[in-house]
């Protein structure tokens, strides 16, 4: 074996072992979240929730002032242009709660001899 094989025999076992320590590193169990760091977690969530729904309002506003425009500039022209009407999306259906059943069951029959 001459020395440039073994050079990069050397360097392919320093990449093994590199990604050994490196795939051993990312199974590693990180320790429970602190109450104060759940309680920033929840903070950022409903900031970031409020964030978004204030969003999707201006985004909406938005595409009102879009709409509005362009019907104005087809009514200039002389077109007639009516908007779609787009309904509100359907509420998701509760799941049903279960229900007792109002006779208890009946015993099972005894076997005759």
């Amino acid at each position: 074996m001459n020395g440039k094989e073994y050079g990069l025999r050397a360097a392919g076992m320093g990449t093994v072992v590199l990604l050994a320590v490196c795939s051993t590193l990312a199974f590693a169990k990180l320790p429970p979240p602190t109450d104060e760091q759940k309680a920033k977690a929840e903070e950022s969530k409903a900031k970031a929730a409020e964030t978004a729904k204030r969003d999707a309002e201006l985004l909406g506003k938005a595409q009102d002032r879009v709409a509005e425009r362009y019907i104005h500039q087809m009514k200039a022209k002389g077109i007639d242009v009516k908007p779609t009407p787009i309904a509100p999306p359907a509420p998701a259906p509760a799941a049903p709660a279960p229900t007792a059943s109002a006779t208890p069951a009946a015993p099972p029959a005894a076997a005759k001899k």
